[in-house]
């Protein structure tokens, strides 16, 4: 546990820092381009309009989902997938990229992917306006369960910090592990639950309970139920312990690992 509490030290005492680099390389990354940072907006946005053409118009021929227009539905979880995936993948590298810049500057490693997740999370909230506005045209107005979107939104940030430490330190050690890490998410797309609802398809019982037990599935299922005035977190406790019991693993393994080796980040690399 004090490996835990050094890092997440770390990440308070250069909260000005991650803020201003990453600020700084969402400009860098669509600098050349010229419509700049609207592709943070309309790359996104393209890519709903994919899925929902496949999934929803052709796959689920357009029908509700528990009587919520598909579209509002997939959103909910689309949006979610798209800034878990691209900070997972981010972050995963994030290490690999800066260990050099890092090593002539004084902050610590473990604040990269934390950099990486910020610059990520402005297009997360640019779709969530789109969210909002499409919920309120399909008549999806808020509740008092919305005040839970907080929540969830720990549990979201928490899961991408603790994989972020440990994947970063993972991807130094065994470079193949960035590439073995994108065809997972692959899977993970399909199974934790952003363009379908495994628990209406034709599994059985013990494979929908092995779903449920993904920490994505978990918070993406949140927010539904958040959005969709459906329940309260504690109404699952069980799912709940099993959530925050994966995640303190996850970031007490990734936390020793990494201050195990980071003094050793530049040799391996």
């Amino acid at each position: 546990m004090k490996n835990v509490m050094l890092i997440i030290k770390e990440q308070f005492d250069n909260i000005g820092i991650i803020r201003r680099v990453s600020k700084y390389e969402e400009r860098a990354t669509y600098q050349s381009h010229y419509l700049g940072l609207m592709w943070q907006f309309l790359n996104p946005l393209i890519q709903i309009g994919i899925y929902y053409l496949i999934f929803g118009i052709g796959v689920n021929g357009g029908r509700n989902v528990n009587g919520v227009p598909f579209i509002v539905w997939m959103l909910i979880g689309i949006i979610v997938w798209f800034f878990v995936n691209s900070s997972l993948l981010g972050g995963s590298n994030s290490i690999y990229h800066k260990v050099g810049m890092v090593s002539k500057m004084k902050f610590p490693v473990s604040i990269l992917p934390s950099i990486n997740m910020m610059s990520n999370i402005v297009s997360y909230w640019w779709m969530m306006v789109i969210l909002m506005g499409v919920m309120f045209f399909f008549g999806v107005y808020p509740t008092i369960f919305w005040f839970q979107y907080i929540y969830y939104f720990i549990c979201m940030i928490m899961f991408l910090f603790a994989m972020g430490i440990l994947n970063s330190t993972i991807t130094i050690l065994i470079r193949d592990y960035h590439i073995m890490l994108q065809s997972i998410l692959r899977l993970l797309f399909y199974i934790s639950g952003p363009i379908w609802d495994v628990e209406t398809r034709s599994f059985p019982d013990w494979l929908v309970n092995l779903f449920q037990i993904n920490p994505i599935y978990y918070f993406i299922d949140g927010f539904r139920d958040t959005f969709l005035s459906r329940q309260w977190f504690w109404e699952k406790p069980t799912l709940s312990l099993i959530f925050w019991g994966i995640i303190s693993i996850i970031l007490i393994l990734g936390s020793h690992i990494h201050m195990k080796f980071r003094a050793r980040f530049v040799d391996y690399i």
